[in-house]
C-alpha cells in the first residue's frame, strides 16, 4: 500500500479534488463522498496506467500541500496482482 496527500476544494457548485503527488490524478464531484470515491478511482486508473506502460510510480511525498485546499488527508492506493486464469467448468474440457 501507499500512501498519497489528496486535497479538496470547496467550489460554488461541487468539491474539486486532486492527488498532490501523483500528477493527473484529478476530479470533481457534487460531495465530499462522491469526490473522494472518484479520486480514489482516478488515483487506480492513473497507477495502472503508469504500470502497463512500465512506468514507475511517483514517490509519495507526505509534505504535499495546497494553500488553496480546502481539506489536505491522506489517499491510500492498493494494488492486487492477478493471473489471467480462464476456468473451464468440469465436465466440459476436452
Amino acid at each position: 500500500m501507499l500512501t498519497y496527500k489528496a486535497m479538496y476544494k470547496y467550489l460554488d457548485k461541487g468539491i474539486h479534488g486532486e492527488v498532490l503527488d501523483f500528477p493527473g490524478v484529478i476530479t470533481w464531484g457534487a460531495d465530499l463522498e462522491e469526490t473522494r470515491r472518484l479520486l480514489a478511482s482516478a488515483l487506480v486508473d492513473m497507477a495502472e496506467t503508469n504500470l502497463l506502460h512500465r512506468e514507475p510510480l511517483p514517490k509519495p511525498d507526505p509534505n504535499s500541500t495546497d494553500p488553496d485546499a480546502d481539506l489536505e488527508g491522506p489517499i491510500h492506493l492498493l494494488l492486487t496482482a492477478a493471473t489471467r486464469v480462464a476456468l473451464v467448468p468440469q465436465g466440459t474440457a476436452p
